[in-house]
């Protein structure tokens, strides 16, 4: 089991790191749309292209956060039947929609996906719009975005079979810091980081 554990530990970090470089995408996406409407309104002068740039970023953020998404347990969830519960009764119903639901469907997903993007990689697929991207890029993400899901689902059956084993505290446990206190946290110690290198590298 510690050896497991350890490995959720790896998955989360992965989604981790995934998280935190999408929500970049999401300042791209909008900088990208502020410059389209800027660029449409002053000088008259569209693009596809820079339009389906900003569905990529969107889709990315989508397809890519998912495993962050459920790493931080801000997924949805029907809360006024599971506070009713125990806490191995929640663990318990996160242990069958796991591995009832949430794994078979991650792996449909990517077996659906990855041939869709291959066929676009090999002919070369291009978007049905004039002066469009090519389409693998996006399609790629629909494979990599349930294999990230996937990876993440391994990683909280694993915790909530560790809780249930007396062998871990309990994954849904929220007595601790809200979502937003711990994404402040992490935020002001991404900066502490950065300004610590930036002294460094001054010297």
């Amino acid at each position: 089991m510690n050896l497991l554990l350890r490995v959720a530990r790896g998955i989360d970090g992965l989604n981790r790191a995934v998280g935190w470089s999408v929500m970049w995408l999401i300042l791209a996406a909008t900088l990208i749309s502020a410059g389209n409407a800027v660029v449409r309104r002053v000088f008259n002068v569209s693009s596809n292209a820079w339009l389906e740039v900003q569905w990529y970023l969107f889709a990315a953020v989508f397809m890519l956060g998912g495993g962050y998404a459920f790493l931080r347990n801000a997924h949805v969830r029907i809360d006024f039947v599971s506070a009713k519960l125990s806490a191995r009764g929640r663990n318990w119903i996160d242990v069958i929609g796991i591995v009832v639901f949430v794994l078979p469907l991650c792996a449909m997903m990517i077996k659906l996906g990855w041939p869709l993007f291959e066929r676009a990689w090999v002919s070369g697929e291009m978007s049905s719009n004039a002066g469009g991207l090519v389409r693998w890029p996006v399609y790629l993400l629909i494979p990599v975005g349930f294999a990230l899901l996937a990876l993440q689902s391994l990683s909280e059956l694993i915790k909530r079979v560790a809780f249930l084993l007396g062998r871990e505290r309990d994954p849904l446990d929220h007595t601790g810091p809200s979502e937003a206190e711990m994404l402040a946290k992490e935020i002001a110690a991404a900066e502490a980081q950065r300004a610590q290198h930036t002294t460094v590298a001054a010297r």
